[in-house]
């Protein structure tokens, strides 16, 4: 008999829209009233006004029909998700072409080569660079190929396979916990929460730099442990193999690419993308189709800065979308759940409840709370879109019945995601990592839980300060 394996995110969110329908058959259907909002410029719900209307249960055309509405709502002609997926589909291209040039390569190579004889501090420099890609573009499944790179490397300098595999895995990891311009957390959660992502930017700055910092001090100091005593390392037991392993097939992975100025040039424009798109969408009143043709025009300038033909280029870009096409998907299917919802008029209904069970929180309690709801989904749904797509447009507004802002929620969803996509054993990135570390999902729990428990108290606690003074 084959492996159980946990169904993917289609399978989960479809799953979810079938149980939502039947939802629809037996919760009482209701309504909020709403009224537009100057000061957040959206109409906003009052509370208090919560009535019972005539129900409206959805059947097994809708089901159907909703992860198509999720895109494009044919009956209302409005855009659902499209946008958005479009937004994912341009960025894939952007980062397929980058990639294609070999600058990010090219520019870690670089740092691990000037770091010989001072390896300690090399991991401060890579996963700061890590992170740095994580909270910009939500750099994941694009780590892979640098396992084989850096390992070695760090194995020649008296750690571990856990430590290479920390810089990489638990570097990008903070930087998406701590996102603060990542178009699949940020980005998505903000749009489906209907705040700008640049409200509450500070903060989440200051917890990517926070959280980065007490990650850092966590492998640096493993890593000193081990150096000094090989055998307090996790994967002491595989040291002989590791390294007769790593630091043979190392021997290819040590010819680093030459940084060029073509890749200087590159990776300045890579940064200047993601600096127009926040000044876009801060003062120029950008959105989605505005991001979408920054990045196709900057596809388009690396790819002649890297002197690709018509047909590489082209190919490139749309293979870089290609690999994100599922995450457009997923986001689609996820907004089938809350179109479900509206058209069988339980959205009110499920925030009546929820506005019931907040309305006694304190601004502390309640962000907590937001939290850990998001820990567990983030457990069933380990896609960031999707999980956005899907518990936004219900969490978002209990923020308004508990007097905080809106972004402080998107702050809590994306903490919770980061944590979760640190460990969570359905995640490509995880396992796959581990894999080429020659790690057991066992030793990456033991060597994470000290991690984690202090990162969720210093999230808690932060969240809270802000929530108190909101």
């Amino acid at each position: 008999m084959g492996k159980l394996r946990f169904p993917s995110a289609y399978t989960v969110l479809m799953a979810v829209i079938v149980m939502t329908a039947v939802l629809t058959h037996v919760l009482p259907a209701g309504q909020y009233q709403r009224v537009f909002s100057q000061g957040v410029d959206k109409e906003v719900v009052v509370a208090g006004t919560y009535r019972v209307v005539e129900p409206s249960p959805q059947g097994f055309v809708d089901v159907l029909m909703a992860p198509i509405a999720g895109f494009y709502d044919p009956d209302t002609s409005e855009a659902g998700a499209i946008d958005v997926a479009l937004f994912v589909l341009m960025i894939g291209g952007f980062m397929g072409v980058v990639a294609r040039s070999g600058a990010i390569a090219a520019g870690i190579a670089r740092v691990m080569a000037r770091m010989k004889g001072s390896e300690i501090w090399m991991i401060p420099i890579l996963m700061s660079l890590f992170a740095i890609g994580g909270t910009v573009c939500g750099m994941a499944e694009e780590t892979l190929p640098f396992y084989m790179l850096l390992i070695p490397v760090v194995l020649g300098a008296g750690f571990d396979a856990m430590t290479g595999v920390a810089i990489v895995l638990v570097g990008a990891g903070i930087g998406v916990l701590g996102s603060t311009v990542n178009p699949f957390a940020t980005v998505i959660a903000s749009q489906a929460a209907d705040v700008p992502f640049t409200e509450g930017l500070g903060f989440r700055l200051f917890i990517l730099i926070a959280a980065l910092v007490i990650s850092t001090v966590y492998v640096m100091r493993y890593a000193q442990k081990v150096k000094k005593d090989p055998s307090r390392s996790l994967v002491f037991e595989q040291k002989e193999s590791n390294e007769a392993f790593f630091l043979k097939n190392g021997e290819n992975n040590s010819q680093h690419s030459i940084f060029t100025t073509t890749h200087a040039l590159i990776l300045t424009l890579f940064f200047a993308t993601f600096a127009v798109m926040i000044w876009g969408v801060s003062v120029g009143g950008w959105w989605m189709a505005e991001m979408s043709a920054l990045f196709v025009f900057s596809s388009i300038v690396v790819g002649l800065i890297a002197r690709m033909s018509e047909k590489e280029f082209t190919d490139t870009f749309v293979d870089g979308a290609r690999e994100l096409l599922g995450v457009a998907f997923v986001i689609a299917i996820a907004r089938g759940v809350v179109v479900i919802m509206d058209a069988g008029a339980i959205t009110d209904t499920v925030l009546h409840w929820a506005e019931s069970a907040v309305s006694d929180l304190s601004q502390a309690a309640f962000v907590n709370a937001m939290y850990w709801v998001q820990i567990v989904l983030s457990f069933v749904i380990p896609s960031s879109s999707g999980l956005a797509v899907l518990s936004m447009p219900i969490m978002a507004p209990l923020a308004d019945f508990a007097g905080v802002g809106r972004e402080l929620v998107v702050t809590a969803y994306q903490s919770a995601s980061g944590i979760v996509n640190l460990i969570t054993p359905t995640s490509g990135v995880v396992m796959g990592a581990l894999a080429i570390g020659r790690i057991s999902y066992n030793q990456w729990i033991a060597f994470m839980m000290p991690l984690l428990g202090l990162l969720t108290l210093f999230l808690m606690v932060a969240m809270s300060t802000v929530a108190l003074m909101s």
